[in-house]
């Protein structure tokens, strides 16, 4: 079935899961103590769903929605979208419903694409998404929201893994490192059923686990050789490498701190992946993605890489306050988390206008 969906119809659920990223962003600044206009002051408590179930649930079920080319595909994206805004009008039970339709349409979605090419790389988005569901339920059985984010977590490093192993056919990896990579995602689910019983060893496995997969990452990329060339396929390379560093680095962090726990350091290791891996990807994508679902252009320049630098710097300067306990570190860096994102957002909007104005026979502004 083709889709029917124009990509201005994807817009409003573009811009939605971007709305639940500004207040998701505002509410982390908010508890930093950072002054923040939002709608509600109960914000502050989700700034976790509106991130992870809103902005990148509704952004990576369009993105799929896309790519089976399927009305019913929609059904995700659309559910993500209004659990979003279900969180921003303060209604917290019907955000957890939609948003565990949200799952459950995704994991559908998935898995109708799995049985179209039945691969490796096709099946682990499936184990993403069916992460992301059991995330969903867990926040929605309540009462503690902690037991949902090794839950997704998983939904999101999973789905970023199996799209670069999608991508690593043009650099095909040996039948070992499939095998690997294999075994390092079932310890990853692994550590996840261990943590409905034990959370201290399911945490220190899921780390664990997540270090392995780095270096996987690492090791097998084609970003290792891109990273060489210029233009736009440099600065993706770019942007994974950095990714996997950061991946890296969490792991290690909350590896850590499941041995000898230390203040600051769960936050440091959490944000290292959620912000330093999940966003070091999305910068490299969103050049392949956004026209995609938007049909619109998105032509490279230099500038793409200033969010990306701020990024790194800020997300340095944010772990270093957690590590050391220097809460000025800790604000400055997660106010300059926010206006790296911001820079991202920008960024990608004149960048569209340049792709619309190379469109009509206007100077690109390209580099």
């Amino acid at each position: 079935m083709k889709s029917e969906i124009r990509p201005a119809l994807r817009l409003p659920l573009l811009a939605t899961g971007f709305i639940a990223l500004g207040l998701g962003v505002g509410a982390g600044l908010a508890r930093m103590g950072w002054t923040f206009p939002l709608p509600d002051p109960r914000l502050v408590a989700w700034h976790g769903p509106l991130m992870i179930a809103g902005f990148f649930g509704t952004v990576i079920s369009l993105e799929r929605a896309v790519a089976l080319a399927d009305p019913r595909a929609y059904l995700a994206p659309l559910a993500a979208a209004l659990g979003a805004l279900a969180l921003v009008a303060a209604m917290p039970l019907a955000a957890m419903l939609l948003f565990v339709a949200a799952g459950l349409a995704l994991l559908a979605a998935s898995i109708a694409i799995f049985l179209r090419q039945r691969a490796l790389f096709t099946l682990t988005p499936v184990l993403g998404a069916a992460c992301w569901t059991v995330g969903n339920l867990l926040w929605l059985a309540g009462p503690a929201m902690s037991a949902a984010v090794p839950w997704w977590i998983g939904f999101l490093v999973l789905t970023i893994a199996g799209e670069r192993l999608e991508l690593s056919r043009f650099l095909p990896p040996s039948p070992f490192a499939r095998t690997a990579f294999a075994v390092i995602v079932a310890a990853i689910l692994g550590s996840l059923v261990v943590s409905f019983f034990f959370p201290q060893a399911g945490s220190a496995a899921q780390a664990a686990g997540l270090l392995a997969l780095a270096l996987w990452l690492a090791r097998q990329d084609i970003a290792r050789r891109t990273v060489r060339e210029r233009g736009l396929t440099r600065f993706i390379a770019v942007c994974l490498l950095s990714g996997y560093a950061w991946l890296a680095a969490g792991a290690i962090v909350l590896l850590a701190d499941g041995i000898l726990p230390t203040p600051g350091a769960r936050d440091a290791g959490l944000h290292a992946i959620l912000l330093g891996f999940v966003f070091s990807m999305v910068f490299g994508h969103a050049p392949i993605i956004f026209p995609a679902v938007t049909r619109a252009a998105m032509p490279y320049h230099w500038s793409f890489y200033i969010p990306l630098v701020v990024l790194q710097a800020s997300l340095a300067m944010r772990i270093a306050g957690d590590l050391s306990e220097v809460a000025d570190w800790r604000r400055l860096g997660g106010m300059a988390n926010a206006a790296a994102l911001l820079l991202f957002v920008l960024g990608t909007i004149a960048a569209v206008v340049r792709g619309r104005l190379a469109a009509r026979g206007g100077p690109p502004g390209a580099a």
